[in-house]
């Protein structure tokens, strides 16, 4: 497929050097990635970042650690425009349980989240907004049990948005969803991603065929072996695991999951994932 026009400019995330080691057993090792500003001819377009990798790998870890909810042993993270390190609540994290504050409504818990970057009358009225944005201004009175579970997936990316402003980490957001979840949910990061050239979301999945559809390049996570063949300890994302899929063309096409080379290319990452 052809790679549709597009241009790299400033970094916004910055993994440098991260291990990490838990018990004195290395999880993470030497990993080093950037995420760049992307931008497309006559129109907004944010970044969309797939992550890869067996279960146990170390998914997890990386995901708070990119998050800012864990140091790493060694090594920085840095995210936005200026590159400032990563401090609790500069990405927002959206866990596969959908946490709310079951006491409060759904306004409240977007009123909480706003008030964490803006004085109250701004709070309220970004809050209203973000209620209006993702579908759920109906549901403002509502307390999180008696939302549905897109709409508790739509109140959490829409929280956790409030926050961060520019930068989300989805953990797993296809696990357990329907057909029809699982096309709303795409529709609303399409949607995040092209409201501002900033945004940037990271979706960490075992999903392969709808995040790869949605990324605009991908990491997978794996253990890496010597020269002699032997494993080496600790999983990284090397070189060759970080895959450009705006360059390779697979990027931003609609109903790009029918195409002949988006086929080939998810069996090679499945086969990647089998031997790695």
């Amino acid at each position: 497929m052809t790679p549709l026009p597009h241009s790299y400019h400033q970094p916004l995330l910055t993994l440098e050097n991260i291990s990490h080691s838990i018990n004195n057993d290395l999880i993470l090792r030497d990993i080093n990635l950037q995420v760049l500003n992307v931008t497309r001819p006559n129109m907004q377009q944010g970044q969309v970042v797939g992550v890869y990798g067996r279960s146990g790998i170390g998914k997890s870890v990386l995901c708070r650690i990119m998050a800012g909810l864990l140091r790493p042993g060694s090594g920085t993270v840095r995210v936005g425009d200026t590159q400032q390190p990563v401090t609790p609540g500069a990405v927002g994290f959206v866990q596969q349980r959908y946490p709310l504050f079951q006491h409060r409504t759904l306004a409240d818990n977007l009123l909480l989240a706003a008030q964490c970057r803006h004085h109250p009358e701004a709070a309220r009225q970004h809050a209203a907004a973000y209620l209006d944005r993702f579908g759920l201004a109906a549901h403002g009175r509502k307390y999180p049990a008696q939302l549905s579970g897109g709409q508790r997936q739509r109140a959490a990316i829409a929280q956790q948005l409030l926050c961060a402003e520019h930068f989300l980490l989805l953990d797993e957001p296809f696990s357990g969803l329907d057909v029809a979840m699982i096309d709303e949910l795409r529709k609303i990061i399409v949607e995040v991603t092209t409201a501002d050239e900033l945004n940037t979301v990271v979706i960490v999945s075992h999903d392969l065929v709808t995040t790869t559809a949605l990324a605009d390049c991908l990491w997978l996570l794996s253990p890496e072996r010597d020269a002699r063949g032997q494993l080496l300890p600790g999983a990284t994302i090397s070189p060759r695991h970080q895959y450009n899929l705006a360059d390779l063309g697979l990027a931003w096409h609609p109903h790009v999951e029918a195409e002949p080379e988006f086929v080939r290319f998810v069996e090679g990452i499945k086969e990647e994932i089998r031997v790695g």
